[in-house]
């Protein structure tokens, strides 16, 4: 009988053991801060949000928010050079810890992935060519032309939504997509307003342009996680939220485009009506 007992509470002790351990399971954060690294997915070719240098150095302003973020993490930062439309997956299957590529926070892709606080605000707008608008005086003069853009971005998504066909690229450059709206292989290519300020004036020999009177679709760009990552998310969130305080961020934001991106825009936007993103 006592052997019994002996055995009975040894077993008891085991399965508190076992429940403990499993109450204590290790987050995505626990482990980027043993091993002192955070992962991050960037393209490496969207001018000036992740582009290499003339010293062939990765920089841009959404490479630079997230080396601030891992310095502040007390985490070195190690980057993953991809297509836009390998990143989501990336972080989804846990190839990569975050994604920094200039990310609108919407409400499909809140569904199925965490987002930090905006450190971004924008809208979107088109490149044409000059000498002719592309033939787009409206939104809806999108339909039949051809856009240049990545398969799943938001920017294809509102070209589909008013016909246009999207053609994509790969993680191409920006010299590729706009090259070809300058030759007439394409018509347009929808992006975000500093995205294509910066793209246009890097080209001043192609026959190109921001277009002058459209602007629509406000959007709020943010750092991407797998969902559920609370502990993640909430360190990521207060040393964004300590880069705004103290200034950084907008520091960072006018040093790439010219602005302080991460405050509200000011401009008046127009709302797209039926758009399901």
């Amino acid at each position: 009988m006592e052997k019994l007992k002996k055995i009975l509470a040894m077993v008891l002790f085991m399965g508190v053991v076992v429940l403990s351990a499993c109450s204590e399971e290790t987050t995505l954060y626990d482990e980027i801060t043993e091993e002192g690294v955070l992962t991050v997915a960037t393209s490496g070719t969207l001018i000036a949000a992740s582009y290499y240098n003339d010293q062939d150095e990765l920089t841009g302003f959404d490479v630079e928010v997230a080396r601030e973020v891992g310095r502040r993490l007390g985490v070195d930062v190690k980057f993953e050079i991809m297509s836009v439309d390998g990143m989501l997956p990336a972080v989804d299957t846990g190839r990569v810890d975050l994604a920094a590529n200039d990310f609108s926070a919407t409400k499909n892709r809140k569904e199925t992935f965490t987002f930090s606080e905006p450190y971004k605000y924008s809208y979107s707008t088109m490149v044409v060519r000059k000498s002719d608008y592309s033939g787009v005086r409206s939104l809806e003069d999108l339909a039949g032309k051809i856009n240049g853009g990545g398969e799943t971005t938001i920017s294809s998504e509102i070209a589909r939504h008013f016909g246009a066909e999207v053609r994509t690229y790969g993680n191409a450059s920006n010299e590729a997509y706009l090259r070809d709206v300058s030759i007439g292989r394409t018509d347009v290519v929808v992006n975000d307003y500093y995205l294509i300020k910066f793209g246009v004036a890097a080209f001043p020999d192609f026959d190109i342009m921001m277009h002058p009177d459209l602007k629509f679709h406000p959007t709020e760009q943010a750092l991407v996680m797998k969902k559920g990552e609370t502990a993640l998310e909430e360190a990521v969130n207060e040393a964004l939220q300590a880069m705004r305080d103290d200034g950084t961020l907008s520091d960072i934001a006018i040093e790439f485009y010219g602005e302080d991106a991460s405050e509200q825009t000011e401009a008046d936007v127009e709302i797209i009506e039926g758009l399901d993103i």
